[in-house]
């Protein structure tokens, strides 16, 4: 029986114009997909945004739809576009350009996982990876499209939050370069992807509980926030990328002692940023 494609948590009563979504917290890995791996199952979890469903599943209780899956990204990644097929993966898929994303090996069918270990021996074929993309990632973004646009009919704007996790080796240049360590990193291409107004209070929903935030360095947003930010049409997009260490340890891939406490201050930042779509913001009267 196939994994579900999504699940979708609702608020009682639809209170707020942002909606939460983790692409990359699905941890149901089927037999015959580890069949098809030379790796164990704990290796290939390595790029899995473990848990971060749970930091923000509170996002219901505060009026704010949440949407997850329970499909690895080393399955597919809904982070990515459908048409990045990685021709060094998949059978007939033809080179175009030079995406970084796939020749790295992650494209929306993964080659490898984190530091490069290889999840297959040989090739997969085009009509498996195209079925994958059918069961997988077209439902997911159908899903995630309705919700914005629910939002913003409703309240005027949409505010997505794309929910992920960062390795904490991903922030030693920045603090070898002598500046703060950043312990929150949000990506919003730049501008490009969510008006000022929308980060700056998303940024001050963190930084109120103590946490330490940077913009875009390393990590400006990858296809989600390109593909959905439309700050001229009112429809933001932001990526969250969490510090691991803070919650959980990495290497095991289980919650560390801090996991409750980090807990409910995401829960506390969720209600802070859900709170949104509950009052008049600038950007909503224009």
């Amino acid at each position: 029986m196939p994994i579900a494609a999504y699940h979708l948590s609702r608020p009682d009563r639809a209170r707020s114009c942002v909606v939460f979504a983790s692409p990359h917290s699905g941890a149901d890995y089927s037999e015959s997909f580890m069949r098809s791996s030379i790796l164990d199952r704990h290796t290939i979890r390595s790029s899995e945004d473990a848990f971060v469903d749970l930091l923000f599943d509170a996002a219901p209780d505060h009026g704010a739809p949440f949407l997850t899956t329970r499909v690895p990204r080393a399955y597919v990644d809904l982070n990515r576009s459908k048409e990045e097929l990685d021709p060094a993966l998949i059978e007939g898929a033809r080179r175009y350009g030079h995406n970084p994303r796939v020749a790295s090996g992650l494209g929306v069918i993964p080659r490898v996982v984190a530091n490069g270990r290889a999840i297959y021996r040989g090739k997969l074929p085009m009509d498996q990876a195209q079925l994958r993309i059918r069961q997988y990632w077209h439902p997911y973004h159908e899903a995630l499209q309705t919700l914005l646009d629910e939002a913003h009919a409703q309240f005027g704007q949409a505010v997505l939050i794309d929910c992920h996790s960062m390795p904490h080796e991903a922030m030693d240049g920045i603090s070898r370069s002598n500046r703060e360590r950043p312990e929150i990193v949000l990506g919003d291409r730049f501008g490009a992807a969510a008006s000022g107004d929308v980060v700056d209070r998303i940024e001050a929903a963190f930084a109120a509980t103590g946490l330490k935030v940077a913009r875009n360095t390393p990590f400006a947003g990858a296809y989600v926030t390109q593909a959905y930010g439309r700050p001229s049409r009112l429809q933001h997009a932001v990526q969250v990328e969490i510090d691991r260490s803070l919650y959980m340890d990495e290497k095991a891939i289980r919650p560390n002692d801090n996991f409750e406490a980090f807990r409910t201050l995401m829960h506390q930042v969720t209600a802070d940023i859900a709170s949104f779509g509950q009052e008049q913001m600038p950007l909503a009267a224009e």
